[in-house]
C-alpha cells in the first residue's frame, strides 16, 4: 500500500452538507453563493456610509477614490482570512459552525479571546451610540420641519429614537421583526437609487477637481467602519459547506458591490456641495458633514426628502443588527440568571448606555465611527485575522488550506497597516 505522507487539499470543495427535516425527509439545503453575497453586501452597507462624505470632502473625490479603494482590498484580503480560519478550523475541529469569538479563542489562546471579545464588545457600543446619536438628530430635525416646531432640544431625539426601536425589539417577535427589517433595506435600496438619479443633476463639475492629498489620513478609521462585514464570515463559510471557491467568490463579489455603491455615492454628495454651502455652514460640529446641508434642502427639496430618508432608514438597519450581535453576545456571557434570559434587563444593557452617551454629547458620531474604525475594526479586522492565519497556518501545516497568498510576507504588511491605522488615529 502506498503510503501518504501528506494529506492533499488543494481539490477540497465542500466539507459538509446542511440538511434538515422536509415532512418526513431528510433534505440537503445548502446556501447559494448568490444569498451570501447578497448577506455580505447587505451587512457592509449600513450606517457607514452617512459618515463618508464629511471626511472625504476635505480631501476631494480624487484622492477618497483611491484610499476607499485601497481600503477595500485590504478588507477583503482580511475576510478572506477569516474564512480561510474558519475552513481549516472545521478540519481540524469537525465543527460545521464556529463564531468569529470562538475562531479567535481556540487559534490565539484565552487570552487571545478575551482581547478579541473586549474589541468586539467596544465595537457593539461605539456604532450604537453613533446610530442613536445620528438617528435622533434626523428624528427630531424632521419632526421640527413636519410639524413646524423650532428649536427642540437634542435630546429628545436620541431618547425617542432609543425607546421607540427599542420598544419594538424588546416587544416584537423575531419574524415580525425581520420582515420589518426586510421592508426598511427596500426602503433604503429604493431611496439610494432616487438619490443618485436625482443628485447626479446636482454635480457640480469644478466640485470633482478639488484634490488634497495630505487630507486622507482622517478618512481612514471611517472607510474601514464602512466597509467591514466580517463579523458575518463565519456565517457565509458554514452556509456555504465550507466550500472554499463558493466563499471566496462571496466575498470577493459581495465586498465590491458596497464599494462600488460607496464610490457613486462619494461622487455624488461632493460633487453636490457647492462653495456657497460651505461658506453658510453654522453647524453645531465643527466637521462640515454634507448630508447635513442636503437634508437641509439647500441643494432642493426633492434631494433633501430622499438623503433624510435614506439616512434614516439605513441607521435603523445597521442599528437592529448590531442590537441582536450584542443582545447573542451578552446572552453568550451568561450575565443574568434564568433560562430563558430576561429580555428587560438584557434590553436596558444595550439601549441604556447609547443613550446616556447620545444624550451627554449629542454629537458624538462622528467620534463614535472614528474610535470604532481606529480601535475595534483595526483589530478585529486587521490584527487578529493575520495572527490567526499565522498561528494556524504554523500549528497545522498539512491540513492548511491559504485563500490568501503571499505567505508571512502579507500577514506582516497587514499587520502593519492596522497598527499605523491606530496610531494615525491617536494623532489626529
Amino acid at each position: 500500500m502506498k503510503k501518504i505522507d501528506k494529506l492533499d487539499i488543494s481539490e477540497t470543495t465542500q466539507l459538509f452538507c446542511n440538511v434538515s427535516f422536509d415532512g418526513n425527509k431528510l433534505r440537503s439545503k445548502p446556501g447559494s453563493v448568490i444569498g451570501n453575497t447578497a448577506l455580505i453586501a447587505g451587512t457592509t452597507v449600513g450606517a457607514g456610509i452617512l459618515g463618508l462624505p464629511a471626511v472625504t470632502l476635505p480631501s476631494g473625490v480624487l484622492p477618497s477614490t483611491v484610499l476607499l479603494i485601497g481600503v477595500w482590498l485590504y478588507t477583503m484580503l482580511s475576510g478572506l482570512l477569516i474564512a480561510e480560519v474558519a475552513l481549516n478550523g472545521m478540519r481540524y475541529s469537525g465543527r460545521a459552525n464556529n463564531g468569529l469569538l470562538v475562531m479567535v479563542e481556540s487559534t490565539l489562546g484565552k487570552l487571545g479571546g478575551r482581547f478579541g471579545g473586549g474589541a468586539y464588545l467596544f465595537l457593539h457600543y461605539a456604532l450604537l451610540i453613533a446610530y442613536v446619536s445620528q438617528g435622533g438628530e434626523i428624528l427630531i430635525s424632521a419632526v421640527e420641519k413636519i410639524w413646524d416646531i423650532p428649536h427642540l432640544p437634542t435630546w429628545m431625539g436620541s431618547t425617542s429614537f432609543a425607546l421607540i426601536f427599542g420598544v419594538i425589539l424588546y416587544l416584537a417577535r423575531d419574524r415580525f421583526i425581520e420582515k420589518l427589517n426586510s421592508f426598511f433595506v427596500a426602503v433604503v435600496i429604493a431611496s439610494f437609487v432616487g438619490l443618485l438619479l436625482l443628485s447626479s443633476t446636482h454635480v457640480h463639475s469644478t466640485a470633482l477637481l478639488s484634490q488634497n492629498w495630505s487630507a486622507l489620513p482622517p478618512a481612514l478609521s471611517v472607510m474601514l467602519v464602512a466597509l467591514f462585514f466580517h463579523n458575518i464570515v463565519p456565517v457565509v463559510v458554514t452556509q456555504l459547506e465550507g466550500d472554499a471557491r463558493k466563499t471566496r467568490q462571496s466575498i470577493l463579489v459581495g465586498s465590491a458591490i458596497p464599494l462600488i455603491m460607496f464610490l457613486l455615492w462619494n461622487v455624488v454628495i461632493l460633487g453636490s456641495v457647492t462653495p456657497a454651502m460651505l461658506q453658510n455652514f453654522s453647524g453645531n460640529s465643527s466637521i462640515f458633514d454634507p448630508l447635513q446641508v442636503l437634508r437641509a434642502g439647500d441643494a432642493g427639496e426633492w434631494l433633501g426628502i430622499l438623503v433624510t430618508v435614506f439616512s434614516e432608514f439605513a441607521i435603523v438597519t445597521s442599528f437592529i443588527g448590531f442590537f441582536y450581535g450584542l443582545q447573542d453576545l451578552f446572552r453568550d456571557m451568561n450575565l443574568f440568571v434564568g433560562n430563558p434570559t430576561p429580555r428587560l434587563p438584557l434590553v436596558s444593557l444595550i439601549l441604556f448606555p447609547p443613550m446616556s452617551f447620545s444624550v451627554i454629547n449629542p454629537n458624538i458620531f462622528f467620534t463614535a465611527l472614528d474610535y470604532a474604525g481606529t480601535f475595534s475594526i483595526s483589530i478585529l479586522g486587521g490584527v487578529i485575522p493575520a495572527l490567526m492565519a499565522w498561528r494556524q497556518r504554523d500549528k497545522y501545516k498539512e491540513l492548511n488550506q491559504s485563500l490568501v497568498p503571499g505567505g508571512k510576507f502579507i500577514l506582516v504588511i497587514m499587520i502593519g497597516i492596522a497598527l499605523s491605522a491606530i496610531v494615525l488615529g491617536n494623532l489626529k
